[in-house]
C-alpha cells in the first residue's frame, strides 16, 4: 500500500540520492550488478541505465514488486531485457558471481540481526573476486526523542498527496511510522498508515560481520552514510 505514496512523496528525491551515491560505481561495472532490496526500483533503474551490463533486482514484497515491474515495463526493450527481478530473499534467490557491484539502499535498516547474517554469505557468494559491495547503513543508535520529518506536498490532478515519517524508540528498535493524507477540495479524502521497523548497528559492528565472509574496507570515500567494501 505504502508503494503508492512513496512514488510521489519520496522517489523523486531518492532518486537523486541513489544516483550520487552509486552511479559512478555501476557505470564502471563490467560483470554485472546486483541491487539487493530493490523496492519499487530506484537503484535498478539507475543500473541499468547506467552500465552496460546485466542487472538483477532481488525484491522478496510483492506490494514493492508491482511498482518495479511497472517501472521496468516502461523502460525500451534494450534496457528491459537486462534487468531479472527475483522474488525471493538473496539467500533463496542462490546467486553465483553474477555481479561485481552489489548495493544495498535502504535496505539493511529494515533486516533484523538474524536476518542480516544470513545476508552476508549470500553476498559473498554473488559476488565476483573483487567485486564492491555498497551498503547504506543504518542508524548507529536508537532516536533520544521521537523526531517527525514531513514530506512536501504533490498534486496530481485535483488531489493534494502529502505525509510525514515520525520515527521513535521501542524496546531496542526504531519504530518508523508512515502517515499518508491524499486531499481534496472538500477535505482528507483518504488516509494510510504504515509501521516499519528498523535494527540500528555501528559501522564497526556491520564490518566485522563481513570480514567474516572475506570482506575488506574498500579504500576512499564514497559517503558518510555508505559503507564500502571489497570481497577480497
Amino acid at each position: 500500500m505504502s508503494a503508492e505514496f512513496y512514488d510521489i512523496l519520496q522517489a523523486p528525491k531518492d532518486a537523486l540520492t541513489v544516483h550520487r551515491l552509486y552511479s559512478h560505481d555501476v557505470a564502471r561495472a563490467h560483470v554485472g550488478v546486483l541491487d539487493v532490496g530493490a523496492g519499487t526500483g530506484c537503484v535498478t533503474v539507475m543500473s541499468v541505465v547506467e552500465s552496460r551490463v546485466d542487472v538483477h533486482a532481488v525484491e522478496p514484497a510483492r506490494a514493492m514488486r508491482a511498482p518495479l515491474m511497472t517501472r521496468l515495463a516502461s523502460l525500451p526493450v534494450a534496457l528491459r531485457e537486462r534487468v531479472t527481478v527475483h522474488p525471493q530473499m538473496l539467500a533463496e534467490a542462490r546467486l553465483t558471481a553474477v555481479a561485481d557491484i552489489a548495493v544495498c539502499h535502504n535496505t539493511i535498516a529494515c533486516m533484523t540481526p538474524q536476518s542480516r547474517r544470513t545476508l552476508w554469505p549470500a553476498l559473498a557468494q554473488a559476488l565476483v573476486p573483487g567485486g564492491s559491495l555498497l551498503l547504506q547503513l543504518p542508524p548507529a543508535r536508537l532516536p533520544d526523542k521521537e523526531t517527525a520529518r514531513a514530506f512536501p506536498e504533490q498534486r496530481v490532478g485535483r488531489h493534494e498527496y502529502g505525509g510525514r515519517m515520525v520515527m521513535s524508540a521501542d524496546h531496542g528498535r526504531i519504530r518508523t511510522r508512515f502517515e499518508y493524507w491524499v486531499k481534496g477540495r472538500e477535505g482528507v479524502l483518504r488516509r494510510h498508515t504504515e509501521t516499519f521497523w528498523m535494527w540500528p548497528a555501528l559501522r564497526a559492528e556491520i564490518v566485522a560481520d563481513l570480514t567474516t565472509y572475506g570482506f575488506v574496507p574498500r579504500p576512499g570515500q564514497v559517503d558518510s552514510s555508505v559503507l564500502a567494501m571489497v570481497l577480497g
